[in-house]
């Protein structure tokens, strides 16, 4: 047996699945590839996580379309991040070429450009159905991470929350949240301390900022309502294929904290509302995340510890997550522990730290006898790409240089006129892009607050008044007291005068009978 001979017989024995898979192409053997060898992923293993790597221009979008057209036509629903605006293509169909045409006669998989149900979601102002969370669905351990709060600070969020929930005082957005923290420490400082503790004036204000400074990333766009149901995002069409959900994300890259923000609410969010799935025979969702070093470069030590966790405990959701970067180093090693599917394409070589960074990737695939893994990382060319898989019992497949097959759908973006066309077919956007504004804790302590007021003008007007009425009383009683001894004096002058007289009278009677 040849070379050649034994390790096609390697291939196709750890791609031999018992349930559905999907094929990504067919494995290369010293830059040749090999006919019908075809490395296959299991449909069941995709909720244990992935990761396309490679640098730039090596073809790592075009192996997330793949992956994501093969995901829809098995009906699994799938979700992109499309960092780069270049994915929307997916709903329209490939215009072919000889090139593909020559690339598939080489795999031995048959060409069919076809197009995918998408929906067109977005964060900002971009068309597309509009997602919004509410701060109360955060709820306080969420938002203080997004915070990067302190442990002072996380117990006065803490407390904010509580308090919203026992006067029921509903928290939509960043507004609501900055009103209460105001009033904490102002009108309502002897109220919240009373019940709650005392609450630092320097911490609120600290708080204060760091909200501020999201605001600043365009997250009081992102918060409010309607708030977007993540079972949304697992639909099928009337054929059967899963919806390709892709959110515009080309107008937030230099804000990666709302870009972090929204992936650990909407993680959550899954987590916390889809049913426990366990290993069934295909994932309920996958989600790809492109340009995966935004989540972590701008994340604290606790967000890299919520998303840790997240990921080892959403594949039993039946949900698997996907990272694509440049560098497998883009991803802290605790999550990249937790990826059992990788689709590394070339990395370049050209400085010393460069050549170290590969030989560490190269560690993290499997020891193949046919493959110096550090040389062919370096040799892939476009569209080729070294895959490790988890077969159906969780072991990995062989490792194989990969020719990837082409896209089905369009290698281009839709024009401004399908993506309008896209968006009034949206049962989604119908949905929720409209803009609720009801009653909530900003104007609740608005109203409270002027009804506060308002008692205390009338509390002071009734104590003036009251206060008018004691000065009258007693201005009147004033009166009558100088009326009394008024009165007083004239009569005692006037029985002096009758005194006075009835006296002379007297004498006089007395002398008028002496002189008779």
């Amino acid at each position: 047996m040849t070379k050649r001979d034994e390790f096609k017989a390697v291939i196709d024995n750890g791609n031999t699945f018992k349930g559905d898979s999907i094929n990504l192409g067919a494995a290369m053997l010293d830059g040749e590839t090999i006919t019908n060898a075809l490395v296959k992923i299991p449909l069941k293993t995709m909720n244990r996580h992935g990761l396309i790597a490679g640098a730039t221009g090596t073809g790592k979008t075009k192996s997330l379309q793949v992956l994501a057209e093969n995901l829809s036509d098995k009906g699994v629903p799938v979700l992109l991040m499309d960092m780069k605006g270049d994915l929307s293509g997916l709903a329209a169909a490939s215009e072919g070429h000889p090139k593909i045409d020559e690339r598939h006669e080489k795999i031995g998989l048959p060409f069919n450009a076809s197009k995918f149900p998408v929906e067109l979601l977005s964060l900002s102002d971009q068309d597309g159905v509009r997602l919004r969370a509410t701060v109360s669905e955060f709820g306080p351990v969420l938002f203080s991470r997004i915070l990067d709060a302190s442990d002072a600070q996380s117990g006065i969020i803490s407390v904010i929350f509580k308090y919203c929930d026992d006067n029921k005082l509903p928290l939509l957005d960043l507004e609501d949240f900055k009103k209460v923290l105001q009033y904490s420490t102002n009108e309502g400082k002897e109220e919240l301390e009373k019940d709650y503790g005392r609450i630092s004036s320097a911490s609120t204000g600290a708080i204060l900022r760091k909200i501020v400074e999201l605001e600043q990333q365009g997250a009081d766009i992102f918060f409010g309502e309607r708030s977007f149901e993540v079972k949304d995002l697992k639909r099928t069409d009337s054929n059967g294929k899963g919806y390709i959900n892709i959110i515009r994300l080309t107008d937030i890259q230099d804000r990666p904290k709302l870009f972090s923000t929204f992936m650990l609410s909407l993680l959550a969010e899954i987590y916390s509302t889809f049913p426990e799935q366990g290993d069934s025979g295909k994932p309920e969702l996958i989600i790809f995340i492109d340009e995966a070093h935004l989540i972590f470069k701008e994340a604290s030590k606790a967000l890299h510890s919520q998303i840790e966790s997240i990921v080892k405990l959403i594949r039993s959701k039946g949900v698997g997550l996907y990272f694509v970067t440049q560098n497998p180093t883009d991803v802290p090693d605790g999550v990249l522990s937790q990826l059992g599917l990788k689709v590394q394409h070339a990395l370049r070589a050209f400085t010393a730290k460069d050549r170290k960074a590969i030989k560490l990737t190269a560690e993290n695939y499997p020891i193949s006898p046919f493959y110096d893994t550090a040389d062919v990382l370096t040799s892939l060319g476009i569209g080729e790409a070294l895959v490790s898989a988890l077969d159906e019992k969780g072991r990995p497949t062989p490792l194989a240089a990969t020719m990837m097959r082409a896209p089905m759908s369009r290698m281009d973006i839709l024009t401004d006129k399908e993506i309008k066309t896209l968006n009034e077919e949206s049962y989604l956007a119908d949905k929720y892009n409209e803009v609720i504004d009801r009653k909530s804790a900003n104007e609740m302590l608005e109203e409270k607050i002027a009804k506060a007021a308002e008692e205390e003008a009338k509390s002071k007007a009734q104590a003036e008044r009251e206060e008018l009425e004691k000065e009258a009383k007693k201005a009147t009683s004033r009166r009558k007291t100088r009326s009394r001894n008024t009165t007083s004096d004239t009569q005692k002058a006037i029985i002096k005068v009758l005194t006075s007289a009835t006296v002379i009278r007297g004498v006089l009677g007395i002398l008028g009978k002496m002189i008779k």
